[in-house]
């Protein structure tokens, strides 16, 4: 028995694998901002190897192109392309009914309209250890991932290094030219 649930775990790790990797299913991206500006690099690379189409709204993107991953990621993410609202409990919507009752238009003193996002999350400093990641825009897996590291922050080594990146995912892509 413990024998036939390693198997089928196996299985299944295999099966999510294959899926994971699947980057045919992207056709557009949305690049976050980069250090050293490397993300103006990448999208021109991108755009004119015709290998993925860049767009500006990252709710129109299949995947996301990044070049850091964790909590700050997902908070940016969660900001850019905010999560769909749970449904409301039943109770819930006659507390709100009852609520409705007081003053209209009078705020609560805790809600603020005007927030500013956290600037420690859109700052470059810090990132750029090399490592760039595409990642699945609604599941947030990383589909594929490089490591090529911008030898200096000059245009042409930038430029080499989007290049050596595009290459790299052009070979991904395809794997008969390998």
């Amino acid at each position: 028995m413990e024998t036939m649930k390693r198997f089928w775990l196996l299985l299944c790790c295999s099966v999510a694998l294959v899926c994971g990797a699947d980057l045919s299913v992207v056709h557009s991206v949305y690049i976050l901002p980069m250090a050293r500006g490397l993300d103006q690099y990448l999208a021109n690379r991108l755009t004119s190897e015709h290998v993925f189409q860049v767009v500006t709204d990252p709710k129109m993107a299949d995947a996301v192109f990044t070049d850091r991953i964790g909590e700050a990621f997902e908070t940016q993410m969660n900001a850019l392309v905010p999560p769909p609202a749970p449904p409301p409990p039943p109770d819930a919507a006659k507390k709100d009914s009852k609520k409705e009752g007081a003053a209209p238009g009078v705020a609560s003193m805790t809600d603020t309209v005007n927030k500013l996002a956290d600037p420690a999350l859109n700052s470059a400093f810090g990132r750029g250890k090399g490592t760039v990641f595409l990642v699945h825009a609604k599941g947030r897996q990383v589909m594929w991932s490089v490591y090529d590291p911008a030898k200096s922050s000059s245009g042409n080594d930038l430029d080499r290094t989007a290049s050596d990146i595009v290459s790299r995912l052009k070979k991904d892509l395809n794997p008969a030219l390998k």
